[in-house]
Formats: C-alpha cells, structure tokens, sequence
C-alpha cells in the first residue's frame, strides 16, 4: 500500500460541493455520493491505513457535507444562528456509525429561520445521517450548562462549523472555568461520574463482553483525560501534556497506541455490525478476530490472542489514566493544599497520606526498592497509595527487574514480606500488576495478563481471576464474610502459614494458555517460584500438590455421588490429611467464586461442606477404616426412626415400605430425607402420582428444594420430570431414581429456581403449581414432548462445540458412569431422558452442573437387568448416538 502521504482521503470535489449546494440538488445524490466516499474510506481501512487519519477524514466529510446541505437551505445567509459540533463530532472523531452530535445556537429565531432550521435537520435524516441535535439560544446553554456536568463537557469540546462565530465565541467566553464549573467542582463531577460508570461495570476492565467506551480503560477513560486537560489547561492535544510535564514521550505515545488500537476495533465493529455498536458481544469477538489476522484453526484460541490485545490496549489506558488524574489533582486541583511529609527512611517519605520516593533516581541506585516500596506500602494501614511520580519512576524502571534481580535473595524475601503484608496485601498485587512489576519479577504471571477464557463460566481473564480468589482468601479474615462462608472463615484461621495458600492462589490457573494440562504445568512453575524464594520441602510439596490438585475438590463435589462412602474414601485417600483437606476446601471456595460468582449459591456450598464433613469424618477414623454400607444403612435407618417415633408415624407401617425398597436407597439417603419420604408414602391414599416438595434446611441442602416423587415404573418417568421442571422454570440439580420390589420409582430431585438463583424457597403457590403440573404430565405422558423445545438464548447459541460422551465403569461401583459435556440447551435433560428410554437404559442417580454456556452432567446408568454396561460395542454404540443426538439437538436449537 502507498504511504498515506500518497493516497487522498475522500472529501468532495469543487464539483460535487456546487453540485450539492443547489436547493435543488434530490436526497438520492447526497446518498450517492456518502455511501461512496463512506466505502473508499472502509476500503482504506482494510488497507490498514492510518485509524487517526480515518476518524479525522470522516468527521472531515461529514463537515463538508453538512455545509453544502446548510447553503441548499439557505441557511449561509443568516446572521442569527450558527451550527456547532458537539461530543465525539466535536473533538473532530467520527466512526463509520458514529452519532453526529449538533447544536444549532440561535440568537434570535423567527418563523423563517424556525422553517429552514426544521427543513436542514429533516433533510440530514433523509440522506440517512444519524444526527442528534439540539436547538438552543445562549441563555439557554447557560443555564443547563450550570446544573449539568454532562451539557458543560459538550460545550467544552464544541466546534464551529458554520454561521455566525461570535456566538459560539461569545458562549464559550460565558462558560470559562472562572464563570461555572470552578476546578475543584468540575474534576469532582468528572471522576465521581466516571467511579459510577466503572461500578456499571464491576470496576473491571475485564469483562467477557466489554463496552469499548464505557468500560474501566476505555475510550471514555481517555476523554476524561482530555476533558480536564481541556478545562483547566486550555490544552486541545494530549501532546500538549508532554510540554507541561504532565506526560512523557514514551507515556504518550503508548495512550495514542492504545487509543488507535480501540479506534481500530470500533471502526471494524461498526462495519460488521452496520450500525454504532460499542460491545464486544461473543458472536462479533469470533469475526473480528479473523479480521485482525487470527485466522488459526482453533477458533477459540484465536479470539482468546485477540481479545488479550485489546485487554492490554484498556490496561495502559486505565493505568496512564490513574497517573495523570492524580497528576492534575496534585498540580492545579489542590495547588494550595498545606504539605504533610513524614520520613520514613532514606529511600521514602509519606506525602500528604501518599507513598512517595525521596530521590527520583531511587530505583536505579538501588533496585531492590522496586519491592520494598510494597512492602512500606502494606505495613501501614494509614497511607492511601502511591503518589503519581512514584507510579511513574516506577514504570520507568522496569527494566532493572531481570533474572538477576529475580533471584537476588533479598529481593525474594521481600517479595515474600508483601505475600505476608498485614494490610491491603490483594491490593498491592493489583498496584504491582498495573504498574507493570508483578509481571517482570513473575513472567509466568505476565503471561497470563489478559488472558481469556472464550466461555460463559469464566467471566474474568486469567490473571483478574487469580487476584481475586486470593483477594476471596483475604476476605475470609473479615467479620462479615463469616455468615456466608463460615467453615472457610472458620478453617483460615487455623492454617499456620496462611501465605502458602496465597501462593498457591497465585499459581492455581499460571499455565492457562499454553495447551496441555495446566494443572500439570503450573506445578512446575510453583516448584520453580518455592525453590527460588527458599520456601522448605513440606512448604513446597504442599503449594505444588494444592496447584496440580486444585480443581479436585470442585469435580467430585460436582460430578460424583458423594452419598457414596466409596466416592468420599477414595477422595479421602488422595487428600491424605487435614492439612491438605483445609487448604484444598479454602481454595477450592475461594477459587469458585472468584471463577464466576453467581455460580456460587447454596446447593453448591452445601455440595462442598458436605465434602469437606465427611472427609474429614473419614480421616478422623483413619483410612484403614471405611465405613462400612451396612453401617451406614443402620445409622441412616435410625435417625430417620427417631424422627418418625417423634412424630407419632406407626413404625411397623414404615418398616413394611423400607422392606420394599433396594438398598442403595439407604446408603445414599439421610435419616432426614428417609423420614419424610416414609411418612409421605403413608400418608398418600390416592391414586395419583405422589409428589412432595420441601424447602431443604440444615447444614448440608441449605436454600435448596427437594422434590419427592413416588408413582408407579414407566420408561418416560425422567424425561417427562426434567421436561416438566424446566417448563416450570426449574433447573434440576440432582436426581436419585430408586425402584421398589412392587415396581414403584422412588425419585428425589433437588432444584433451583432460574429467576432467583440465591432466594430457593418456593412460595406455597409455585409448590402447588409445581405439583398440579407433575401430576397431569405425569398421568399423560404422551404430552411431555412438546415441552421440551424451549426459546435458547442468544448468548448460548453462539457457543455450539460437539458434545463429548464418555462412558466409565468402576470396578467398585455398581452403575455405570455416562459423562456428559455439551453445549448448554433448554429442554436437553429431557432429550438425554428420552434417549436412555429409547435405548432401554434405566437412570439411576443423575449429577447435573451447568458452567456457563456448557453443561457437564454425569449419569449413573444400567441396563435394564440392572447390570452395569460393559459391553464394549454396547457402550461405543452408546456414546456415539447419544453424542449425535445431542449435537442435532444443539443446532436445531
């Protein structure tokens, strides 16, 4: 391609503007001529022409149009009235589908001027621009002007177009910083404006489907920037900044690059989606990684390179932003501001409640400062953070953080002392992450900034998601998290070296993103990062055991039966010990909700207490000492007697329907939960179907709803519950299926409720209503299939990978496992109910966990004999149909 220097943007031609500038000239030629020089400056773009000269070109003919279309309406011979660009217009930044942002400042308007004003804006819709206007006199500026900080900004960064000068000169004089908006009120509105905006957001750059303006980093971040630098340094280019001090050369051109690299995706979001669009939705991240060049043959990977560059354009952003409005507040905001300084020693000094440094070339004298900074930094509560200078020597200083500072030994043990810091400790590893010095002194950390992970489950990149799960450790310290995660709060305290968990925090997800295990391949790291900080043999094997093993916990409280002695003693004889179990569960939580919190509810906590309670059960009695079934089934048989002697239930009458019903029920049921199916059986004297639903209290089922039914055997008896459920409005989270020696199906379901994922207690109305409908589905079962189609998502649709299906047989156990992994659909546990009815398969127990936008459901399975499938064609047959059906099932969905 030519230099641009070589190749003329396209404006319109000495012809075209007298062409245009007739009163006659028809709306079809104004629309001619803009899709065409709209097209030649698309084609540019993809000739990766220079993005700053594209934004400027547009808004440049944009100007040239509106001028030939305001002389077509006579509105150049007006002396009252002048047209004005506004917003992103009025900085002279237009995107193909950007709002073209007007004012019309009228001094005096009659019924002509009104007229030809109606008629200018009526036509500029008619040639298809998407104008925003608003007709306004100079009083009226002023007076919104002074009560909105919104209306002052736009007038800040106004532009004259045509007509008369002086009144918008004249209204600019009105609203200087000494007549409204003072200094200290504007920068004020400007930053509790923006902390508003970036709640909207989770205070997060990192968001799965980010807003381009809006989000922390983003393209507003930057024009908060320009609008203080405006107001206050009558400065109209941030290079402006490098001559007043304010920025350097290179912190400048690192905010244009990333400032370009935003423009860039804006300008391609706005073609792929031809309209003004500033979400990265999921189904535009896929299309415009290809069109930025990531074309490989892993799609998600691909987006996942793309997606990280433009976290890392937001990041500089965020970062050169929190330099320079601390700058500002320092410099002119609070010019006057009676100066406190508290020597700490040589090397720092606090500076009206801010970190400071005592000599700028502190760094490079003495490099281990870079960390001892922190660790001043963490042992006083009483400093705020960093002042703004110290930020920037800093960055200027990264450079001196090599292998051997890395593994300089006082350097290392005081990294450990910030691991260690008794205050805001999370929050200096986001200082040192933002700054740029957690990722020198851990390039393994550095790898995974802003990496993500192109799913629903995950809403953080990779290295947000790591500080806050060890920020989720931290809060485990704090009275009020107590209620909430009382075992782990509980459980924290006693670790005698809490930092080893933080460590292990920091390592958990470090091989993200380089293929293979990363369990497997974080270990290696964590070994690595002990070896070098001097940490001992049992200090490393634990950290290193807690990364390779930190997703087991989640697995088997999620996927296993662990009503199954034999599934807790085998988890028990991994974990070992005490120790391990302790740190294992507290990362384990921290880890969840830091993963996704509103995966975190009560059904999966009570999930992982249950666990936890009874591995450390197990271990208590030793690993020598399984609990034996029939011990089990005796001690759940007499808790549920106790409960049923006390409500007066005739025990012999119970005992008749116990003898009934197959073992395994014992096993994996409470006393509880036999106790209220026993006394539910004997109390229904119809011949309807039974169905009974309670609210789950106590220690392990807390906020879950249990739903009991007890109907006579039938092929279709799962699939019509789960296609039932789901049209109420329910997500089963857990069946267990027993079948009686007079042919009655025992099924125990627990559920959430989609509308209220942390609140499960069902209303008195929706447990009648959740019965009514079983009952009639169930009594007409040929009704069932028309409930399984449901509406899906738009957000689910455009994750549709290939199911998965595994089948596993235990020589331990007495089902077979059917695992399933598939793209998450409305009506599919249905279909997956309907398939094992139709291959003659009997669903014993069913563990379903849904992960964003993909379910992982594990089903405990026989033949109908009863026996496990071992068969080796039979279980190929199995999970290839299964795997067939449900990916027809997915598209057609």
């Amino acid at each position: 391609m030519d230099s641009p220097a070589q190749i003329d943007l396209p404006t319109l031609t000495d012809q075209e503007q007298q062409i245009l500038s007739q009163a006659s000239c028809p709306v079809s030629q104004y629309k001619d001529i803009i899709e065409a020089k709209s097209e030649k400056l698309n084609q540019l773009f993809l000739q990766q022409y220079p993005i700053e000269l594209l934004v400027k070109g547009r808004a440049t003919l944009i100007d040239q149009i509106l001028a030939t279309a305001w002389q077509a309406h006579g509105l150049n011979e007006e002396a009252q009235v002048c047209l004005v660009a506004v917003g992103g217009y009025g900085r002279g930044e237009l995107h193909p589908k950007s709002d073209i942002d007007l004012m019309i400042l009228i001094d005096d308007a009659g019924e002509v001027l009104k007229s030809k004003l109606g008629s200018f804006v009526t036509f500029l819709w008619d040639i298809n621009l998407d104008v925003g206007h608003s007709v306004r006199t100079h009083d009226e500026c002023i007076k919104l002007a002074q009560d909105d900080i919104t209306i002052i900004t736009n007038l800040i960064e106004s532009r004259l177009l045509l007509g008369q000068s002086d009144l918008l000169a004249n209204l600019q004089l009105a609203i200087d910083v000494d007549k409204m908006w003072d200094g200290h009120s504007f920068y004020q509105a400007k930053i509790k404006e923006q902390e508003q905006r970036h709640e909207k957001y989770q205070n997060t750059a990192y968001n799965l489907e980010p807003n381009l303006k809006e989000c922390p980093g983003g393209l507003r971040d930057m024009q908060v920037i320009d609008w203080v630098a405006k107001r206050h340094l009558h400065t109209h280019r941030l290079s402006a900044l490098i001559n007043k001090s304010f920025l350097s050369e290179d912190e400048y051109h690192r905010l244009k690059e990333a400032v370009s690299h935003l423009w860039r995706i804006r300008w391609a979001l706005h073609l792929e989606t031809n309209r003004k669009e500033d979400r990265l939705l999921f189904d535009h991240q896929r299309s415009l990684a290809a069109a930025f060049g990531f074309i490989g043959d892993d799609l998600k990977r691909n987006v996942e390179h793309f997606m990280q560059g433009y976290y890392q354009s937001v990041a500089a952003i965020q970062q050169l932003n929190d330099l320079l409005l601390q700058h500002f507040e320092e410099s002119f905001l609070y010019p006057d501001q009676s100066n406190f300084t508290e020597i700490i020693n040589d090397r720092f000094q606090v500076h009206n409640g801010q970190l400071d440094i005592r000599d700028q070339d502190i760094f490079r004298k003495n490099p281990s400062a870079i960390l001892e900074v922190y660790v001043v930094l963490g042992s006083r509560e009483d400093i705020k953070g960093l002042r703004a200078n110290t930020m920037r020597a800093l960055q200027n200083s990264l450079d001196l953080i090599d292998d051997e500072f890395r593994y300089d030994k006082h350097n290392t043990e005081l990294f450990m002392d910030i691991i260690a810091s008794p205050h805001s400790m999370t929050s200096l590893l986001r200082s040192m992450k933002h700054i740029g010095v957690l990722g020198r002194y851990l390039p393994e950390f550095g790898a995974i900034i802003g990496q993500m992970q192109h799913d629903l489950f995950h809403i953080y990149t990779v290295d947000a998601h790591t500080l806050q799960l060890v920020e989720n450790l931290r809060r485990l310290w704090l009275p009020e998290y107590k209620q909430k995660f009382p075992i782990s709060s509980q459980t924290i305290r006693h670790l005698p070296k809490v930092e080893l968990i933080y460590i292990a925090g920091l390592y958990h997800d470090i091989a993200k993103g380089r293929g293979g295990d990363h369990s497997e391949l974080g270990c290696q790291d964590a070994r690595a990062f002990c070896e070098r900080h001097n940490l001992s043999k049992h200090d490393t094997e634990l950290i290193v055991w807690l990364v390779r093993n930190h997703l087991l916990m989640s697995v088997t409280a999620q996927r296993k039966d662990i009503s199954d002695p034999e599934v807790i003693w085998e988890f028990a004889r991994i974990v070992k010990d005490q120790e391990h179990l302790d740190h294992l569960f507290i990362l384990t939580v921290a880890d969840i909700n830091a993963t996704n919190p509103t995966m975190w509810n009560s059904w999966r906590a009570s999930l992982m207490r249950q666990l936890y309670l009874e591995t450390k059960r197990v271990l208590r009695r030793g690993l020598d000492s399984p609990i034996e079934a029939e011990m089990l089934i005796d001690e759940h048989k007499q808790r549920a007697l106790e409960i049923l002697i006390e409500r007066r239930v005739d025990i012999c009458e119970a005992e008749n329907v116990w003898d009934t019903i197959e073992e395994e029920y014992f096993i994996r049921s409470s006393g509880d939960e036999i106790a209220w199916n026993t006394e539910a059986i004997l109390n229904h004297k119809s011949d309807k179907p039974l169905v009974a639903i309670k609210s789950l209290g106590g220690r392990n089922f807390s906020g879950a709803n249990r739903i009991f039914v007890y109907t006579p055997c039938s092929d279709h008896l799962f699939a019509v519950m789960a296609a039932t459920l789901e049209q109420l409005g329910l997500t089963i989270l857990d069946a267990k299926i027993n079948i009686t020696t007079h042919n009655y199906s025992l099924d125990t379901l627990v559920v959430m409720d989609d509308n209220d994922n942390n609140n499960w207690n069902l209303d008195n109305a929706k447990i009648k209503l959740i019965q009514d409908t079983l009952i009639e589905q169930l009594e007409s079962p040929s009704l069932y299939e028309s409930l399984i189609q449901r509406y899906t998502p738009r957000i689910l649709k455009i994750f549709n990978n290939a199911a998965r299906v595994s089948l596993e047989n235990n020589p331990e156990d007495i089902w077979s496992a059917l695992d399933v992994i598939a793209p998450d659909r409305p009506g599919l546990l249905a279909m997956i109910g309907q398939f094992f009815m139709k291959q003659d398969v009997m669903l014993h127990k069913a563990k379903i966990a849904t992960l964003g936008e993909r379910v992982e459901d594990t089903f405990y399975i026989t033949e109908k004999s009863g026996e496990r499938i071992v068969d080796p064609n039979r279980i190929k047959q199995l999970c290839q149909q299964l795997e067939e059906k449900i990916d027809l099932f997915s598209q057609a969905n």
